[in-house]
């Protein structure tokens, strides 16, 4: 508050009028606009958006649904009702940060395989003489595969 009548101090020194709607402490939320109530529900309860899956197993009426006898049903009731899709037991950004982490754990296991648990090679890989016998079996140009030609039978 000490800020508030600083600024307001401040501002009738110089002779500058502050109203409330030009400024906004940083203490002061945001306003929104808050979301207008659906006009073709008229005097129906407007309920809160909560799955039907995180209630409580027991106490109620209807075991199976949730419910007890009376309770208005929510507008999407098909969405929230026990038939409807899944609840994500954990926040979506920690389910993908799971998964990361696992995926990386998995390629990092690969990466091990193939690169430090590889034993050394028992021998000495087999070198030929002349460049690796080219001359003795005949030269380059003597092993290329045959070219393909197209055979036409009449």
């Amino acid at each position: 508050m000490s800020s508030l009548r600083l600024i307001s101090s401040v501002a009738s020194k110089r002779h500058l009028s502050l109203s409330p709607l030009l400024w906004r402490a940083y203490a002061t939320p945001a306003t929104f606009k808050l979301q207008e109530k659906d006009p073709q529900l008229g005097d129906y309860p407007d309920l809160p958006w909560v799955s039907d899956q995180e209630l409580p197993a027991r106490g109620w009426w209807d075991q199976q649904m949730r419910r007890n006898f009376g309770d208005p049903i929510q507008e999407y009731d098909e969405v929230l009702s026990m038939w409807g899709p899944d609840a994500p037991p954990i926040p979506p950004h920690k389910a993908l940060f799971q998964l990361s982490l696992a995926f990386s754990a998995f390629v990092g296991f690969g990466f091990l395989c193939k690169y430090a648990l590889v034993p050394e090679r028992p021998t000495v890989p087999r070198e030929y003489p002349y460049s690796g016998l080219v001359r003795e079996l005949g030269g380059l140009e003597e092993n290329k595969a045959r070219e393909e030609t197209e055979e036409i039978d009449e």
